[in-house]
């Protein structure tokens, strides 16, 4: 948790360094406003990337705004992450 913040806000050039050189970023176990910074980081320092948001509940929603492509899983949370996504589906199998 801690390890995201301390990137993000003390070396955002060399986080975005490590985004740019991978393939895929994958966040988890991260606060709601951290997978936002994350993501919103990715979009304005690594050219050409496409951020995709995946989440299930209302401390999601801010990640879902801030992704290019926002995917709300239908649950048992409520229907929040679904009504701020850009695409919805059933189960994460589904993908």
């Amino acid at each position: 948790e801690r390890a995201i913040e301390l990137c993000g806000m003390a070396m955002p050039k060399l986080l975005a360094s490590v985004a740019n050189g991978s393939r895929s970023v994958v966040a988890c176990r991260a606060r709601k406003d951290q997978k936002a910074q994350l993501l919103q980081l990715i979009r304005r320092r690594v050219p050409g990337s496409v951020c995709l948001g995946i989440g299930d509940g209302a401390n999601d929603v801010a990640m879902l705004k801030a992704a290019h492509v926002g995917v709300g899983i239908i649950g048992k949370e409520g229907a929040q992450a679904v009504n701020n996504s850009d695409i919805a589906i059933g189960q994460f199998r589904f993908l």
